[in-house]
This record gives C-alpha cells, structure tokens and sequence, in this order.
C-alpha cells in the first residue's frame, strides 16, 4: 500500500522543502510504493513541478482517501499556516514534522510537531519549541529558549540563550536577538514581526513590527523619519 507524502503550498520554500522531505523518508521508510505530491488550492487538473505532481486539496481526498496521507505545510504566513493544519486534521490528514539530514539538534529539545528543520539549522541545548515552526537555512535557537507555535525564522536568523518568543512571531533575514539572561528572558511577544536585519536587545510586545539596530518599533513618526532620510 502506498503512503501519500505531501507539500503543501508550491511557492520557493515549498520547492526547497521537497527534497528533505523525500529524503527524510526515504530514510526512514523502506517502502518504495511512497508517492509525493505538492497541494496547491489554484490549480486545476494536474501539473508537473520539479518532477512532482501537484493537485489541489479536494483532488486529493477525492483521489487517495482511505490512504495514508500525510502532509508537511510549508507556507510562511501563519495564518494560512493554522487554517490549513486545521483543515488537514479535520480530514484524518497526519501532520509532519521534517528535518534536513544535516540539522543539529543537541540535548534536551523537544519540537512540536509540523516543524520544519531546513539545511544547516542549529538548535542547541534545553529548548522547548511548539508546534508548526519554520526553521530556514542557517538559522540557530540557542540554550534555554522557549519558543510558541506557529513561529517562523527566515534564513540565518540567530536566537541568542534565554530567549521566550510568544505564538505567532515572524523574523526576518539575518535578524540577531540577544540573549536575555536566566531569570529575565527576553520575550519576543505574540504575533509580532522583526524585520529582515534587525538586532533585538530587548523585550518585543505583542503585536508590533521592530526594525533597526537596536530594534526600535516601528511606529508612523518613525516611518515619516525614515523616508525623509532616503
């Protein structure tokens, strides 16, 4: 019987995840009847991308349903990212987590599940991380982090120890938090974003966006200072 090993989404992340999920399979199943697909909502009928077929959600529980179906949901948005979880679980669709064979995770982490580990991601020791979190290459989480669900790192974003970040949070290409210390972490708050190249040396509350070095939020006033400056 063949199990069903889908992508959901199709766009660049998407395209870079298929591989380390075929490879992560591979590596863990001996079954050779496994097929792959990417799910993508728009499309009508079948089309081929980088050798995969790709078909929308109700063809697939049209096509496959009674079958092992599991699905790896690499989109970026965590609001799309919650809907579409929440719509695979209504219909029996597993969850799951991959890894880049090339990841490092020390001791003592635990990782919710539909997480994604892309190339050369780093998490080091005593780290808590919930579910659905999008790990992009070369990104690291460092010691005794916590991290919510549904958080995503662009690439080489670096986590510094003692680090909280809250439900929902994007950060941006390159962006470097500092390490809060044992009994006063920093906490990055909910649904929050941190712009591509920002240095965060304090606390984040909920709800906002931070740019700069130090992070400042990004507020009207400051908007209209930064265009005068262009």
């Amino acid at each position: 019987m063949s199990n069903i090993y889908t992508i959901y989404g199709c766009g660049g992340y998407a395209q870079e995840v298929m591989p380390l999920l075929r490879d992560y399979v591979n590596a863990e199943s001996k079954n050779r009847k496994n097929k792959f697909f990417f799910i993508d909502d728009s499309v009508q009928g079948e089309k081929i991308l980088n050798g995969y077929h790709v078909i929308n959600f109700k063809m697939l529980i049209q096509k496959y349903s009674g079958l092992n179906i599991k699905c790896c949901i690499a989109i970026a948005n965590r609001a799309d990212r919650q809907k579409l979880t929440k719509r695979c679980m209504e219909n029996e669709i597993s969850i799951m987590t991959v890894r880049s064979i090339n990841s490092v995770v020390m001791d003592n982490v635990v990782i919710g599940e539909g997480s994604i580990l892309s190339p050369f991601v780093t998490l080091t020791s005593n780290i808590h991380i919930g579910k659905s979190f999008h790990a992009n290459i070369y990104s690291y989480v460092a010691h005794n982090c916590v991290i919510g669900d549904f958080v995503t790192f662009a690439p080489s974003v670096k986590c510094n120890g003692n680090v909280h970040i809250r439900d929902g949070v994007y950060v941006g290409t390159g962006a470097i938090i500092y390490p809060g210390r044992k009994n006063m972490p920093i906490v990055i708050g909910k649904n929050s974003k941190i712009a591509a190249g920002a240095v965060v040396t304090k606390s984040v509350p909920d709800n906002v966006t931070v740019i700069g070095n130090p992070a400042k939020v990004l507020s009207v006033k400051l908007l209209k200072t930064m265009r005068a400056n262009d």
